[in-house]
């Protein structure tokens, strides 16, 4: 998606050779337009679905899952990092280790918004190491729901997320893939398959 490239090279900040900071346009302050159109990717790219609900985790998820809920006229739930005092003990659990934070968190959904008829698209900012992803398939499972598959913003392509989710035999489509943070520069994994 070339309006998101563009994004990161223009707004983005090279931390390390791991890491990218997107915080002026996607997960801090939101651009809303970039948004919109990141919303109607998703849409275009797995319209072939059946999707009943959409679902992420907060809260850098919640922007661009929520425009992709929108396009699609479905619910957005979002799994919690840490426990709601409204939120009893009917809940389906996770544990998602998070690389950027170094911490565990166990993500919690509400048993009232997942069920065995739903079929759920999973939407996250960023997806390197898969645990994310990992923790909301497996809250999707419990439900005894369905994945439609994994939509993603950012895919840091040189770490094992992709690969692990091909692997157990689900769908993802990444709207911006990262080959390489090296040398403070991004690098895309097209501009290397057209070399």
């Amino acid at each position: 998606m070339e309006q998101l490239q563009r994004a990161i090279i223009e707004r983005g900040s090279v931390l390390s050779d791991d890491v990218l900071k997107v915080d002026q346009f996607l997960n801090h302050q939101i651009d809303t337009n970039l948004m919109m159109n990141i919303g109607k990717e998703f849409v275009s790219r797995f319209q072939d679905s059946q999707i009943t609900k959409v679902l992420t985790i907060e809260s850098s998820g919640i922007a661009p899952s929520f425009m992709a809920a929108n396009e699609l006229d479905v619910p957005l739930v979002f799994a919690r990092k840490k426990k709601s005092l409204t939120v009893t003990d009917n809940i389906y659990s996770s544990g998602v280790y998070s690389y950027t934070k170094q911490e565990m968190n166990s993500v919690t959904v509400s048993k009232s918004y997942l069920s065995s008829e739903d079929h759920v698209l999973i939407i996250d900012d960023f997806l390197a190491h898969g645990n994310a992803a990992l923790g909301l398939i497996d809250v999707v499972k419990q439900a005894g729901a369905s994945v439609s598959g994994v939509g993603i913003v950012i895919e840091k392509s040189f770490q094992e997320g992709r690969k692990m989710l091909e692997k157990k035999g689900h769908r993802v489509e990444s709207l911006a893939r990262i080959q390489s943070l090296e040398g403070s520069k991004v690098t895309f994994l097209e501009e290397l398959a057209t070399k």
